[in-house]
């Protein structure tokens, strides 16, 4: 276990910073830490009267906003388990995800509260706004309506002059204890709870504090779901526990509105996604370099070196100009885009990890990354390869240490799947590893094709070349019948431009297929094309629900 305490690193933030701003709604309201200390101590005092106890379970479900961190912060310093669901999920499954942990209380957007029906979560005490804290339903027994003036009683006698810096207080809690209950689908299409513990999130913390470029009062953007582990622990818990200023985007983060707030608060540190990198990349920088007068230009030596000093600049200015490095990670990365950001000198560092794991495996700073690798084994685990060469033929990534997860919640066959007698947790990825214990992921498990002749074939190749060529969104390799299909979403905005037709996107769709057949060995060789009518559907980390297109092939 480790031996620093989350709680600790909470409340030396807070005391440290009492009158700085530390947290932010883009385009709304912000909040001191001395303001979040006040409604800590308002919100536990309301745990208490209702009857919450340490080890019970709370349900928080919102978009990314200061609300949420804070009801995040006093759920979790009062030993209570924190439940974080997605948004966008469906209001049968937040019934689910309510009933199946067994939560308390849930607190709850109010425009999302609007789909739901409290009496299908019967164990629930009642439904808290996340706007204002007011209730918005109760439970059977009417609990927490009635319960108002209590709270302000016992508030007033414990804390008679408010929250003040020399009294604030938060009592360690043992890093054995359960911490946060993460449901996520991932790509295997079976929502499992994930059961973090406290010493889980100080170990991401410990690693982070000790090895990425960040800063007490620096600012963050959050824009990643709070309700998935990257996010969360990168762009809100560890950045909070430094005294960072954390804005949030409260909306949904399109394109427009993150230009906007990147180049407004100017973040010391960004965290990413591959999508919005690769995205960034085929629509800004792709057109220009493939001008003719360009491409003929990038052939001089020193005028290749001004193109790309040029084009480094307009990059780094999307992001404001002001940060240290991009952080990639959640998903694999288009070696393409890659090795262009790296020909260029563009400041990015790449990680990799699971929410399984709260959700660090491995990371390498900017001055570290190596082109194809997902970063170095974190020193909170150990690592090995399940191969019997694990520098050269891929094997299923396995890991063990503070990171990772106490099991899924009451699933033990999934737990004993994931987690072997020894404690070695089964990713599910396949990958290699170098002397120096940087990680190259191949593939997943459970994607991995097996060619005519039992070749290993990973589709996600395939997948990361057909994303890069123009007018296609993305993709997806499946097997059919024995044979290699690709389902491609083309990227209409792309098309619509030039004013292309069906026709003619089929025709350029068959000059790719061409093109990759003969680039890939033939037992790699794909025989259809198949245009999708939208965008897949996608997990949190945006990566492609395969599941869903591979049930009936």
């Amino acid at each position: 276990m480790m031996q620093e305490n989350l709680a600790g690193f909470i409340l030396k933030a807070i005391r440290n910073n009492w009158n700085i701003t530390a947290l932010s709604d883009h385009g709304g309201k912000s909040y001191q830490y001395s303001d979040v200390a006040g409604y800590i101590i308002h919100l536990h005092t309301r745990f208490e009267v209702y009857g919450i106890r340490p080890g019970d379970k709370i349900a928080l479900l919102g978009s990314n906003s200061a609300h949420w961190g804070i009801s995040y912060l006093a759920v979790i310093t009062y030993g209570a388990v924190v439940v974080p669901i997605l948004p966008d999920f469906k209001p049968n499954d937040v019934h689910h995800i309510v009933n199946h942990s067994e939560s308390r209380l849930l607190m709850a957007a109010d425009t999302l509260f609007d789909a739901l029906e409290a009496e299908k979560m019967e164990r629930l005490l009642g439904i808290v706004s996340l706007s204002d804290f007011s209730v918005l339903a109760d439970g059977k027994a009417r609990s927490l309506t009635d319960k108002a003036e209590e709270v302000e009683d016992m508030y007033q006698k414990k804390y008679p002059y408010g929250a003040q810096s020399d009294n604030f207080y938060l009592a360690a809690i043992p890093n054995e204890n359960l911490a946060v209950i993460s449901y996520t689908s991932g790509t295997t299409g079976f929502t499992k709870g994930v059961m973090l513990q406290h010493n889980a999130l100080v170990a991401n913390i410990v690693y982070a504090n000790n090895n990425m470029p960040l800063h007490p009062g620096d600012a963050i953007v959050s824009f990643l779901p709070l309700a998935h582990a990257y996010g969360c622990a990168f762009e809100f818990l560890w950045p909070f526990t430094l005294g960072c200023h954390i804005t949030f985007i409260t909306r949904s983060p399109y394109p427009q509105i993150l230009m906007q707030a990147f180049q407004e608060i100017r973040p010391r540190l960004v965290f990413s996604v591959p999508a919005i990198i690769e995205d960034i990349y085929k629509k800004q920088v792709l057109p220009a370099i493939e001008k003719p007068m360009t491409k003929s230009l990038l052939n001089t030596p020193l005028v290749k070196k001004l193109i790309h000093r040029k084009i480094r600049k307009k990059l780094e200015d999307i992001f404001g100009g002001n940060f240290h490095e991009v952080v990639i990670g959640g998903a694999p990365f288009n070696s393409e885009v890659e090795l262009f950001l790296n020909n260029i000198g563009f400041p990015y560092s790449t990680g990799y990890g699971m929410t399984e794991c709260g959700p660090l495996i491995s990371y390498a700073g900017k001055e570290k990354t190596r082109p194809g690798s997902a970063g170095k084994i974190v020193d909170t685990l150990e690592v090995k390869i399940d191969s019997p060469d694990p520098f050269k033929t891929a094997g299923e990534i396995m890991v063990r240490g503070e990171n990772v997860m106490k099991g899924y919640y009451k699933n033990e066959d999934a737990t004993n799947e994931a987690l072997d007698k020894d404690g070695w947790l089964h990713t599910g990825d396949l990958g290699l590893i170098d002397n120096d214990d940087h990680i190259y992921i191949k593939g997943h498990i459970k994607s991995m094709i097996l060619g005519p002749s039992g070749q290993t074939i990973y589709p996600e190749e395939l997948e990361a070349k057909l994303n890069s060529m123009a007018f296609v969104q993305e993709s997806l390799v499946i097997e059919k019948n024995g044979l290699l299909e690709a389902l491609i979403y083309p990227d209409y905005e792309a098309t619509d431009k030039i004013g292309m037709e069906e026709k003619e996107l089929k025709n350029t769709l068959e000059q790719y297929k061409e093109e990759l057949n003969n680039r890939f060995p033939v037992y790699m060789n794909i025989t259809t094309m198949k245009i999708v009518p939208e965008e897949f559907a996608k997990t949190p980390k945006k990566s492609i629900k395969r599941f869903l297109y591979t049930m009936d092939k």
